[in-house]
This record gives structure tokens, sequence and C-alpha cells, in this order.
């Protein structure tokens, strides 16, 4: 099955939970970047008042790359195990991955 990059958006109170479970399920996510993000738009609630002044949400972005089955399965443990914690994602294909 060909690999995808899974990317995983999610308020940044959650992100250290996301973190722990992906940690614990090497299997399915032998590795993910992680970097801080601005959720915009307006599908974002924007709740505190300095994100009410800013206009944005923190938000925390979480990538890992691949097969398809494997990343599906992160999704249902994520579901599982956080069902309400907010998380936006996609799958895209990858045409390549590696080391350089």
């Amino acid at each position: 099955m060909a690999d995808v990059l899974l990317s995983l958006i999610m308020p940044d109170d959650v992100a250290q939970h996301v973190q722990d479970l992906l940690l614990t399920r090497p299997d399915l996510v032998p590795g993910f970047t992680a970097n801080p993000a601005e959720g915009r738009g307006s599908a974002v609630m924007l709740v505190a008042d300095a994100e009410l002044v800013a206009g944005h949400s923190p938000r925390t972005v979480i990538r890992t790359v691949g097969p398809e089955a494997a990343k599906r399965e992160v999704l249902a443990l994520l579901k599982r195990e956080l069902p309400h914690a907010n998380i936006f994602y996609w799958m895209t294909p990858v045409i390549a991955s590696g080391h350089l």
C-alpha cells in the first residue's frame, strides 16, 4: 500500500495528549513532526480574549508519513481515545520520501 502524509491540526491544549498517544504506538507512527500554527477563518472558534484580539487561535500541527492503513488506524485511535479533541485532519498521497 502506498504511503500517505497524515496532517493533524489541533488546539494547543490537546497537542500533548495527542503526542503522548502517538508515542505509545510506534507500530503505527514511527515518527512525527509537530509545529506551532495559527488557526484562522470562520471554522475556527475564537474563545479567549487574546484570541479575539489577535484574530487567530493557537494550534499545533502534527505530520506523519507511512502506509495508508496505519494512518487510518491512527485516526481511529484518536477518535476512540480523544473523541472531543477538535482535531482537523487530512491525508495526501506521498510521491516520494526518504533521507538524504
